[in-house]
């Protein structure tokens, strides 16, 4: 492939180098903006439609076309200079004769300074992609598919059963004990460029050799998602963090036994740690994490630049309980804990479903395909404190320095603002995922009329490494450069056209219009490719949030959590139907459950006819009593959040993790995700309030009243934008407000339900409390505006945690 590199960048007398990568060749260099140009430039806009071997023939059928530059080619000189309102890092635009092309503003260069450039003089090599559409793969051996997926060939088989035989009988390691390590300590150790901790057994001592039991590293062929292409790092604020290692001492709490994990704060980030066979209570355990810094923190190393700091002593925080993320010390994988009141590992028995405590998370096992462009796998719920990810993402090979490490998500989430978060989240994406503009850049042209199956051919036809190049899009039969904006608009278009009802595979929330949910029947709707609409919709999602694009349509709660590998919990169940939710919730009530007359079945409505479901294995025979109540429950939730819609789901998870690092997620909540995707609205709280209806102890004075009067300061004054978007998530179930605005905001039915505030005494609960089906906010009467912002904030923040308040 074609390279277009800098030769010198002029400031004056100084002279510096930059690289440039041109899309098409040039003659003439002149800064543009990133806008079409004028009619006159006609050429540059047609210059995507290309031959083999001409920059100057028009391609005449939709699909996606790889563009490279010609290796061999000549190249000539130019200087241009440096737009005035671009910044270092930023990215504008160049026309070179009858073409455009973007460039990256250096490091070291500012607006107005000048630049020499290389660009090719030959036409660039264009190749369509001749393999077509990749098909679909069942993922259980012997299906034969559906919906677009095609049946696993037995060679394909028999690979996915070689490796996870071999997953299953994992190598021995020799290690060396460190100096000062004692039996019964943790240190770490590098199995296969995985950070892992282990306890010195109680015969070896520092220095010895020690065989490692088998252990299971999380790097393998079938979970190469989180590998990025082979490339250098080109970030502009250096390079990833320092792994020096900071040591911590902690005395095992009272209560704890041995081989029983408990929960800590080091580092502003709570770890697991297992408490050792030979230690016991009252004794000091010393384990290890990598340091949060950076390289050139002198806090990092001594003078000769090696040594990492002493040991720092670790004090224990307590939080409410709820289900936390926290790092695993042994393997240094994130998992889920429950916490109980005190701060602690909750000790509930997992062997019956609580509605209240317990949790399930999703888990994907990746799976090769018959179409090595397109993976498969399967899907599954399983309990939240047995799900885990890794902490960091490897580099392209899986062996050598990570791309992003532990530390530096361990520090991002740290940032505590979403837009921090978000900015650092996209600078990882942008320069140390994206690949190379000479590594080739995909153009898709599509039909306006046809773009919806124009779009999925295209995409569906795409590897896994082409989706984390740069796209450019044209419509075709219309002038335009794709500068960003041709981008933005396919995005819209194409989310609005996938939501689209009529399409069949979403549609609206029971609870809520404007999130969308999964069609359990698409298939009728689109039996033939529904599920491939699925993995090219997550494949969409995914580039979207990659490129920082957003997308138009809000989903349901839970799918946001499924995307995250968040836990569910029975609250889940009720922003997709409230109704329904609230009738299996009030079985809880119920003295002989018996009198109810009801089974293991589930009634649903599939294009005007009832379809009955068995929610086990015989369940229409199975009736429900008082005994198997939570097993009921629990069925029901597995059904309703996932497995009613397990085949689609599983494609579009897929589609998305295809693009983007499950790991780089951790550093946010569903929520936050949501705002990623689809934006933090601009709310005009004026509209919100003059739309706002009153009830309960607030119906008399509405507005007037002194404790809404403090809701709408609190809102107007210390609300910002994202807190404000959360509120609206908190009580509407989707931070989206309507195009026309709060008075045609919907509730469950599609009727108008405005924003509803009703007051409540504090007796009925200390904490505001909010009901999605209705858009209702129950606002309990304070005595100030400062314990009214406070419970108010507890409320909003502890709906994206799972924490109880009361």
């Amino acid at each position: 492939m074609g390279c277009c590199q800098s030769s010198s960048s002029s400031h004056g007398n100084s002279g510096s180098s930059t690289l440039a990568y041109p899309a098409a060749p040039a003659t003439d260099a002149a800064v543009a903006p990133p806008a079409p140009p004028p009619a006159s430039s006609q050429s540059a806009t047609t210059s995507s439609g290309t031959s083999a071997t001409s920059s100057s023939s028009v391609i005449s059928h939709p699909g996606a076309y790889m563009i490279t530059p010609d290796p061999a080619g000549p190249t000539q000189d130019y200087q241009i200079q440096i737009p005035h309102d671009i910044g270092p890092g930023q990215e504008f635009y160049v026309v070179a004769g009858h073409c455009m092309f973007p460039l990256r503003c250096p490091a070291e260069s500012r607006g107005g300074d000048n630049l020499r450039i290389q660009v090719p003089m030959s036409d660039p090599v264009m190749r369509r992609e001749a393999l077509g559409m990749a098909v679909l793969t069942c993922a259980l051996p012997g299906a034969e598919g559906g919906g677009g997926a095609v049946r696993m060939s037995d060679d394909v088989a028999r690979l996915n059963s070689f490796r996870e035989e071999e997953q299953m009988q994992p190598q021995q390691y020799q290690v060396t004990v460190p100096a000062g390590i004692f039996p019964g300590m943790q240190f770490m150790v590098n199995i296969e460029g995985q950070n892992m901790m282990v306890t010195c057994p109680a015969n070896v001592q520092a220095g010895m050799n020690w065989i490692l039991p088998p252990v299971l590293t999380p790097s393998s062929p079938l979970t190469s998602l989180d590998r990025p292409p082979p490339e250098e790092h080109r970030s502009p604020t250096g390079p990833p963090m320092s792994q020096f290692m900071q040591t911590y001492d902690v005395v095992v709490p009272p209560g704890v036994r041995p081989n029983q994990p408990f929960s800590l704060i080091a580092n502003g980030q709570r770890v697991l740690v297992t408490c050792p066979p030979n230690v016991r209570p009252g004794m000091t355990l010393r384990f290890q994490l990598p340091l949060l810094g950076n390289n050139d923190d002198p806090a990092a190393k001594d003078e000769g630049g090696k040594k990492p700091p002493p040991a720092v002593q670790l004090e224990y925080e307590s939080i409410k309980d709820g289900w936390a993320r926290t790092i695993r010390v042994k393997d240094m994988r994130f998992v889920w804990v429950r916490m109980n009141e005190d701060g602690d590992i909750d000790p509930r028995p997992d062997d019956r479903f609580d509605v209240r405590h317990s949790a399930y998370t999703r888990k994907i096992t990746f799976l090769e395909g018959n179409d090595k462009r397109m993976r498969t796998g399967t899907l599954s719920l399983v309990p939240a404190n047995e799900s885990s990810v890794e902490s960091s993402v490897a580099c392209a090979s899986g062996v050598g320095p990570e791309v992003v490490g532990y530390a530096e998500i361990a520090a991002a989430h740290q940032r505590g603002s979403f837009d921090e978060k978000a900015a650092w989240f996209q600078e990882i994406c942008r320069e140390r995922l994206h690949a190379k503009w000479t590594d080739g850049h995909v153009r898709l042209i599509v039909r306006r009329w046809a773009l919806l199956r124009d779009s999925m051919e295209a995409v569906m036809s795409l590897g896994r490494d082409d989706l984390r190049k740069y796209w450019r899009f044209e419509f075709m039969g219309e002038i335009g450069i794709d500068a960003g904006g041709l981008a933005r608009e396919w995005f819209q278009l194409v989310s609005e056209e996938i939501f689209n009802p009529d399409m069949g595979l979403w549609l609206p929330s029971a609870s809520n219009q404007m999130a969308m949910r999964i069609n359990p029947a698409s298939e009728i709707s689109c039996p033939e490719d529904h599920l491939i609409y699925f993995r090219f919709w997550g494949r969409v999602m995914g580039k979207a949030l990659f490129d920082g694009h957003l997308v138009a349509g809000h989903m349901v709660r839970h799918m946001y959590k499924h995307i995250l590998g968040w836990p569910v919990m029975f609250e889940d169940l009720k922003l997709p139907d409230e109704e329904y939710y609230n009738s299996l919730k009030s079985s809880l009530e119920v003295e002989n459950v018996d009198d109810l007359c009801v089974d293991f079945t589930f009634t649903e409505n599939a294009l005007g006819e009832n379809r009955v479901v068995e929610l086990m294995e015989g369940g229409k025979d199975v009736p429900v009593t008082n005994q198997n109540l939570p097993e009921f429950l629990e069925a029901n939730l597995k059904y309703h959040l996932m497995d009613r819609v397990k085949p689609q789901l599983t494609e579009l998870l897929l589609g998305f993790y295809d693009v983007i690092p499950e790991s780089l997620l951790t550093i946010f909540d569903f929520q936050e995700l949501e705002l990623l995707m689809c934006g933090v609205p601009v709310i005009d709280i004026d509209d919100w309030m003059a739309n706002t209806s009153y009830l309960g102890l607030f119906q008399q004075e509405g507005a007037n009243s002194k404790t809404c009067q403090w809701f709408w300061e609190v809102v107007r004054e210390e609300f910002n934008q994202e807190t404000r978007a959360r509120l609206l998530q908190f009580v509407t179930g989707t931070s989206g407000v309507p195009s026309r605005g709060f008075s045609v905001l919907q509730g469950n039915d599609g009727t108008i339900r405005l924003f509803c505030i009703n007051g409540i005494r504090k007796e009925e609960s200390f904490y505001p409390r909010s009901h999605t089906c209705f858009n209702r906010l129950d606002l309990p009467v304070y005595d100030s505006k400062e314990e009214l912002r406070d419970k108010l904030k507890v409320s909003i923040a502890t709906s994206a945690t799972g924490f109880d308040i009361q």
